[in-house]
């Protein structure tokens, strides 16, 4: 559905982006992930015809940016972060004007009415002056906007921006339902929206894509060693020294302790140690500890983005010292 193909974007000498390709499939949810100012803004702004690239372009359904813009405008849906909303208009009002701009009139832009109300939640309000509405309410009106003209593709910036947090939920459940019909693409710095939308995650830093894939195969990218959580019946202090003695195990730490003598730890294995969880099976039957629960520990996003910045950063590192 959408092709990007080396886009850079420059101010002057300062490169917004830098050759960015990427693409994305048709009724997927892409995860723009990237600290501030990293250019998914630009990138944006560029894949909605806002802004013109440097270098490089893109197709939606197609259509190429540069060739085709209008058309590319018919196809797209767009949610800038600061919805340009004219708040001395009515919800109704405004969403009138902008069905008319899209060239949506009569019975058909009633039963777009009728759908964006139940759709996006906004039935309620829906003779409400915008100056009268919560944020959570103006993103809802935003999405209604960008989704009057039933686009294929949904471009969202920072959706859940300035949001509380069941604001946040309702707009995440609002994404997901919308999803069912068409391409979305939205970006966010915060990465428990990503890993709880996204099905797929590009990671951009200072206007360079430094990885992207499913949180899956992101975490594969990143080298750790196995880490098991383990939740025993007994005493701490024997139950720490059990572990400890386990061959394969580099660090024990405990996570809780609960009253009525459950103890909770992590095991963090050698980098050969993969087979740490037998030695630990070997030790529960050993001891006779009933065991609550004993799983190996996920990868979280976090510890991914973390380690895949610093990896970059490194090999950058190591790259001007080599032109040195």
């Amino acid at each position: 559905m959408i092709d990007v193909n080396n886009i850079s974007m420059y101010y002057g000498s300062i490169a917004a982006l830098k050759n960015v390709s990427f693409s994305v499939n048709e009724g997927e949810i892409l995860g723009l992930l990237g600290p501030n100012g990293a250019g998914k803004t630009t990138l944006m702004k560029i894949l909605t015809t806002f802004l013109y690239p440097s270098g490089g372009t893109a197709k939606v359904s197609d259509f190429d940016i540069l060739d085709d813009p209008l058309k590319v405008r018919e196809m797209i849906g767009y949610m800038p972060e600061s919805v340009p909303l004219y708040v001395d208009m009515r919800v109704d009002e405004y969403l009138r004007f902008v069905g008319i701009a899209r060239g949506i009139t009569g019975s058909r832009l009633k039963e777009q009415f009728d759908w964006l109300k139940e759709s996006c939640g906004i039935k309620e309000v829906w003779k409400h002056g915008i100056h009268e509405l919560s944020k959570g309410y103006r993103q809802r009106v935003g999405l209604a906007q960008a989704l009057i003209h039933e686009p294929k593709v949904l471009i969202l910036d920072e959706p859940t921006s300035g949001l509380d947090p069941l604001q946040i939920i309702d707009i995440r459940k609002l994404i997901k339902n919308l999803a069912k019909d068409r391409t979305i693409i939205f970006s966010t710095h915060i990465l428990q929206q990503v890993a709880a939308l996204a099905d797929r995650i590009v990671i951009i830093n200072e206007g360079a894509i430094i990885a992207q894939g499913t949180a899956e195969e992101l975490a594969a990218r990143v080298s750790r060693d196995p880490s098991y959580i383990l939740t025993v019946m007994a005493d701490q202090e024997t139950a720490r020294k059990g572990l400890e003695g386990l061959r394969y195990a580099k660090e024990i730490t405990l996570q809780s302790e609960s009253s009525d003598g459950l103890v909770t730890f992590e095991i963090k294995a050698l980098p050969e140690g993969a087979a740490v969880w037998q030695e630990i099976d070997q030790l529960n039957k050993q001891k006779q500890w009933p065991v609550k629960s004993f799983s190996e520990r996920p990868q979280d996003l976090e510890q991914v983005f973390i380690s895949i910045l610093a990896q970059t950063k490194q090999k950058v590192s190591v790259e001007l010292q080599e032109d040195e």
